[in-house]
């Protein structure tokens, strides 16, 4: 049995450790700062997913999350981004606009455009077109986001109203809010019926989840990231999207009320 001895012991300690904070010294070196502008749908679960990239990496995510046209405006008037995660048809005409770096678009997820009511009040009847529209006149009240400041959930659904010819009868009890806060105002009891995307009602707690909107009203949006052609990191930037499309990454979307994209 060979025997250590503990001088020994301690230099080879020492040196251990020495080897250990050079390592960490090199990470720390090569660490870089990501930009990311991402749709405010994706708060919860790029929340979780952003500490799990960085202890994995050393780099570090700077994520400034919005309306997804509000977020395009500001990118294309200046705002710095390495990433950008954006519903599909808004990536898709920045790249031919040359702002998104070609071939570097990727599906994160898509989620539907859902209803949503305060935990343990009875569900409405969504099961059908029909009985959405009886559901929606009869509430007292229903909160969405405002189409106006350009949420995807509440451009589509103010169109959903139109189609079914009842946006007049809602008017007096339509609450608007400026982004993903439909489901917190349901929660809270101030609206009585919220419509939102499924990923901005799971995570909410007080919320339940009723469905997506029925038969041809039905519609998912989908989330795709890119690298934008001003990034000072391309490569970090390519990481953190593969990662994002991952199975790991992929199956926390789920989770959070996301379907593949």
């Amino acid at each position: 049995m060979i025997r250590i001895s503990s001088k020994l012991r301690i230099v080879m300690t020492t040196a251990a450790a020495a080897i250990t904070m050079l390592i960490m010294g090199a990470a720390c070196a090569n660490a870089v700062e990501i930009k990311v502008l991402s749709s405010v749908a994706l708060t919860s679960a790029l929340d979780e997913l952003a500490p799990v990239f960085e202890r994995t990496t050393g780099n570090k995510l700077v994520i400034d999350y919005g309306v997804a046209a509000q977020l395009r405006e500001r990118f294309l008037a200046g705002a710095a981004a390495d990433v950008l995660i954006l519903t599909r048809q808004l990536m898709g005409d920045l790249q031919k606009q040359g702002k998104v770096t070609t071939g570097s678009l990727n599906n994160v997820g898509g989620t539907a455009v859902a209803v949503a009511v305060r935990a343990g009040a009875p569900k409405p009847d969504i099961s059908s077109v029909d009985a959405f529209r009886r559901a929606l006149v009869s509430v007292k009240s229903v909160v969405y986001a405002d189409p106006a400041k350009g949420g995807a959930s509440g451009v589509y659904f103010a169109r959903v109203l139109d189609r079914l010819g009842i946006a007049d009868q809602l008017k007096s009890k339509t609450i608007l809010v400026p982004g993903a806060q439909a489901a917190d105002v349901v929660a809270k009891g101030d609206a009585e019926l919220g419509v939102a995307q499924a990923s901005e009602i799971v995570p909410v707690a007080g919320a339940q989840l009723v469905g997506p909107l029925p038969g041809e009203l039905a519609s998912t949006t989908i989330f795709t990231s890119g690298t934008g052609t001003g990034s000072k990191s391309p490569e970090a930037a390519k990481a953190l999207i593969k990662f994002l499309t991952g199975p790991e990454a992929s199956s926390l979307f789920k989770a959070k009320g996301f379907v593949p994209g």
